[in-house]
Parts: C-alpha cells; structure tokens; sequence
C-alpha cells in the first residue's frame, strides 16, 4: 500500500510565499511523473504542475514563472515551491504520483488528501 502525504499549507497574505512537500511511502518500487493539483471551492480540480522522474516540468500558464516544482527522488519527495501568491491560489493542493510496486505491475495513479492553502490579507 502506498500512501502520499502532503504538508506545508497555511494561510499567506498576497505576495507571499509557501512550500508545500509531499512524501510517498510504503510499498514502492519505482515512481514516476509526480505533480501537484488543486482544487478551488465550487471548481474542478486543475493541474498546477508535474514532474517527470528525470526532471522535465510543465506548468499551468497561471502559475508560470511563480510556482517551482522540483522532487527528490532518494526522498521520494516532490516539493512546490509557491512564489507572488495571489488570492486566487487559494484552494485545497493535492500532491499526485504514478507509482509501481513491484517490477511486473503498471503505475498506479496514487492521490494524497491535500493540504489547504489560503491567500488572504
């Protein structure tokens, strides 16, 4: 079994900054792409950023240039680095993994439970 924990959410005035990590554990061969959404209230869950297992990333155009994701992958961590944070960033962040148990099984779509983040003066 494979668990994803996030951490590192709270409550930011605009024009601040957070980190938010996210540490996978438990049965885990091999992980590939990890990412980070997000959920507003009254919306979908959208893509904030991935990250592939050798280091390529792509972001959603609302955050470029301000948010940072990066993984360490003796951790088994991926971090977004949240940078100018506006209001509309506020929502639940939810780390994602794609990750395989054993060498003979695909990639499982892996979700944690989410950290909240809320950006108010």
């Amino acid at each position: 079994q494979v668990q994803l924990v996030e951490s590192g959410g709270g409550l930011v005035q605009p024009g601040g900054s957070l980190r938010l990590s996210c540490v996978a554990s438990g049965s885990i061969f091999r992980i590939y792409g990890m990412g980070w959404y997000r959920q507003a209230p009254g919306k979908q869950r959208e893509l904030v950023a991935r990250i592939t297992s050798d280091g390529r990333s792509n972001y959603a155009d609302s955050v470029s240039g301000r948010f940072t994701i990066s993984r360490d992958n003796a951790k088994n961590t991926v971090y977004l680095q949240m940078a100018r944070l506006k209001p509309e960033d506020t929502a639940v962040y939810y780390c994602n993994a794609d990750i395989s148990v054993n060498p003979m099984s695909s990639a499982v779509d892996s979700w944690g439970k989410g950290t909240p983040v809320t950006v108010s003066s």
